[in-house]
């Protein structure tokens, strides 16, 4: 297990009384917001595409996948920037061009220039997570560091659940092109409120610079079993996490292999995201209670049978709507308990080193099977490929559960967070 961190120095502690880790939490959670918002907005809009550039669904997830890879890789660098750069700057930059790049999408008159500024895009919206959750894990302490890293998740959710509510609608009233410009403005406004609004004290970019060089912190990470055991559970996840993967392959197999009407797979489809809000806050909750392992375990199993029962379910109504509740409770819980176990196991002199670590691996590493998803379709053709996609979703959950069974939680006796003012 990694050392116990040493204290912060008095100048960093200082700082500490003009720290506001609930005004932080709400501002990342509204740019999580406006992130996961764009992110439930594209398989909508490549629906739209498909036909409009004539494009198949395997392009459609292969664009789905560079994109994920691509701000997977550009979250390594955050173990070095976050040393040189504050955290704000590092959020507030990439929010003005995630929030930029995504309403330029409407001006694409192609599929690969679409697919450019589409992952251009993306990787503005690296930040959010390492360097986010940095941050609170800096600020909060580690009692209420699960709640508060679920919330994270959760206020991402919240923007889902606005799409699932209204995305369709609008691109069918408006357009995509059109919907695309209101959802990429509103992180241009987020992204410069957190440069305003947030501070920090520096305390984990003093403790990284004590301890030695990025290559240094990164032999640390890496020497540690719980570490890898976390990583390799993030990787072997990712092949059934909710956002970026359930709900682009659900709303395909509702639509091409099920054949439902739009109306209904609407439905369906807002019904999954609705459930990513409560879910995360409830583990959160469980995890800073009971531990956060036996709580991950549990969403990896329960993830499993939810994606078995959804396919065994054929074209039975009530079947796929017990398949989507229980997906919706299972598939978007486990990132946000993980992330959390990582933050207890990582020290301040080494945060920002293993969440750029995990998040490449998670996205980068993790991105890939979307587009082995995507390839099984091209092969075994739509209808065939999509349901042996939720075999190996199932089976990717189970693997990760194994994963998390070795990975000891460490002593939760004191903590180097900011504790949160009144």
């Amino acid at each position: 297990m990694v050392a116990e961190p040493t204290p912060p120095s008095s100048s960093a502690a200082s700082a500490a009384a003009e720290i506001h880790p609930e005004r932080t939490l709400w501002l990342l959670s509204i740019a999580h917001a406006v992130n996961h918002a764009q992110a439930v907005l594209l398989p909508l809009v490549y629906l739209q595409i498909l036909s409009e550039f004539h494009v198949t669904l395997a392009d459609v997830a292969t664009l789905a996948a560079a994109g994920a890879f691509a701000s997977g890789i550009v979250q390594l660098s955050f173990a070095k920037l976050t040393r040189v750069v504050s955290r704000r700057m590092l959020l507030a930059s990439g929010g003005i061009l995630f929030g930029s790049g995504f309403a330029a999408q409407a001006i694409t008159p192609s599929f690969p220039t679409f697919a450019a500024v589409n992952i251009v895009s993306r990787m503005g919206g690296a930040p959010q997570h390492p360097v986010g959750n940095g941050l609170l894990a800096e600020q909060f302490p580690e009692d209420r560091r699960g709640f508060a890293i679920s919330a994270h998740i959760s206020g991402g959710n919240v923007g889902t659940v606005v799409v699932a509510i209204v995305g369709a609608a609008m691109i069918a009233a408006f357009g995509w092109r059109l919907v695309v410009v209101a959802f990429g403005i509103p992180a241009v406004i987020v992204a410069l409120a957190i440069l305003v609004l947030v501070r920090e004290t520096g305390v984990d970019r003093e403790a990284a610079v004590a301890h030695g060089t990025v290559r240094n912190a990164f032999a640390t990470v890496l020497r540690d079993p719980a570490h890898r055991w976390i990583y390799l559970a993030s990787v072997l996840g990712g092949g059934g996490r909710g956002l970026g993967v359930v709900n682009l392959f659900a709303l395909a197999y509702l639509t091409i292999v099920i054949g439902l009407p739009t109306e209904t797979t609407n439905l369906m489809y807002g019904a999954l995201i609705v459930l990513s809000v409560p879910m995360p806050l409830v583990a959160g909750w469980l995890s800073d209670r009971i531990g956060r392992r036996p709580v991950i375990i549990g969403v990896y199993v329960g993830g499993a049978i939810s994606f078995v029962m959804f396919l065994l379910a054929g074209s039975s109504i009530a079947g796929l709507w017990l398949g989507i509740l229980l997906m919706g409770l299972f598939s978007f819980a486990e990132s946000p308990q993980l992330q959390a176990l990582l933050a207890d196991v990582a020290n301040p002199r080494i945060r920002d080193a293993s969440f750029s670590l995990y998040f490449t691996l998670a996205f980068g590493v993790g991105s890939l099977w979307t587009a082995v998803y995507g390839q099984m379709t091209a092969f075994f053709g739509e209808a065939a490929g999509l349901p042996i996609v939720f075999v190996m979703m199932a089976a990717s959950f189970i693997l990760a559960a194994l994963a998390v069974i070795p990975i000891p939680e460490p002593s939760r006796e004191g903590s180097s967070a900011i504790m949160p003012g009144p």
